[in-house]
């Protein structure tokens, strides 16, 4: 055996050093012949049938368990008139629609809170359309069950209903939404109407809308007082009229959202507005506990998991397992037979090149 092939199977294992697929001999460096008695055959090398594939590029993996039916505005109001609550869930990206469509949401909502756990800023009036629409397309290649609604960003819609109706048509042709939202009672009202009466559903937003933050004087209770409450209602009833298909209700005392959702003939969803509305929507990244300790919640955010200390728990040991040389192993890498092992070790000594790489580094 030349001394080169005993000196790298000494050093460490030959799986941990060269993947086998780039050593099969249709892949030889010109520079680097083979003697001739070892070219007489061409040997076949086949990958194991369970190995179907050397890298991640599937986004997630296959789907498991029975699909659900296609949730629609009607199975909506189906739920509405059994009185069977409404679930709503936030995503932004593949993984966040993945999970909330197979664990079950009736509702998916690309809200324009991911301008703040997706992308880092301040608030929702920051983000575009554009980037709206990036993320509704990314959900929209996960969700195969639930009812997509994409969230029209500050800006996209207020001029009038003309500019709405054209935003949320960008929405269902461009994000792949089944509907859309949009912040406003009923001064919205004429944007709801121009968009459903060109066939796309609206989900009404009343009450705290967090793109009006400045006139509002920040994220403060609505509906607090008798006067308030009345706006509240009067809002509702508007979007309503409308043709909204439901309306969210955010941050109003849980009795004045009862209330008003006794005086309605659609749902309500509520986030910060007790559980005497339709339905309930959160943020993901809230109720799964997905950001460092310390972080701001507000009152209303129930968190069922903590997804940050998962994470960071994973990321530690893969870094200790990088540094310390525990990963990869053996296992984590792929096999190349020895005869082709030799014979690649054997050419590289005849070739000279491991005697050059010596005297360059001399």
């Amino acid at each position: 055996m030349p001394a080169i092939s005993a000196a790298i199977r000494s050093s460490r294992p030959v799986a941990t050093m060269l993947p086998g697929t780039l050593l099969h001999r249709s892949v030889r460096p010109s520079s680097i012949r083979l003697p001739a008695c070892h070219i007489t055959s061409t040997p076949t090398f086949t990958p194991s049938s369970t190995q179907a594939r050397y890298s991640s590029h599937s986004p997630m993996g296959a789907t498991t368990g029975k699909p659900r039916k296609k949730v629609t505005v009607g199975t909506i109001r189906s739920l509405y008139a059994k009185n069977e609550p409404i679930t709503v869930i936030t995503a932004h990206d593949f993984p966040s629609a993945l999970v909330a469509d197979q664990g079950g949401m009736d509702m998916i909502l690309v809200g324009d809170s991911l301008a703040m756990v997706a992308l880092g800023m301040e608030d929702t009036s920051e983000v575009l359309v554009e980037e709206m629409l990036l993320h509704c397309r990314s959900v929209a290649r996960a969700s195969k069950s639930a009812f997509i609604v994409g969230d029209l960003p500050m800006g996209s819609y207020e001029i009038g209903p003309e500019q709405g109706l054209e935003t949320a048509i960008r929405f269902v042709k461009t994000g792949r939404v089944q509907g859309v939202k949009l912040e406003g009672g009923r001064e919205m009202a004429p944007t709801i109407h121009k968009i459903t009466s060109a066939g796309i559903p609206v989900l009404a937003h009343v009450g705290l809308t967090p793109q009006r933050q400045n006139a509002l004087g920040g994220f403060k209770v609505q509906g607090k007082t008798a006067g308030g409450a009345l706006r509240v209602l009067e809002d509702a009833l508007a979007v309503q009229e409308a043709g909204a298909f439901a309306v969210v209700l955010e941050a109003v005392p849980a009795e004045i959202a009862r209330i008003v959702t006794e005086k309605l003939d659609i749902p309500t969803i509520g986030i910060g507005a007790g559980n005497a509305c339709s339905g309930q929507v959160l943020v993901q990244v809230d109720m799964t506990g997905n950001f460092p300790p310390g972080r701001f919640l507000p009152k209303f955010v129930k968190k069922y998991g903590d997804v940050w200390s998962e994470a960071m728990q994973a990321v530690e040991a893969y870094r200790a397992d990088v540094k310390s040389r525990a990963y990869p192993a053996a296992e984590h890498t792929y096999p190349m037979p020895q005869e082709e092992l030799d014979m690649f070790a054997n050419a590289v000594e005849q070739s000279g090149h491991l005697q050059k790489r010596k005297a360059a580094h001399a």
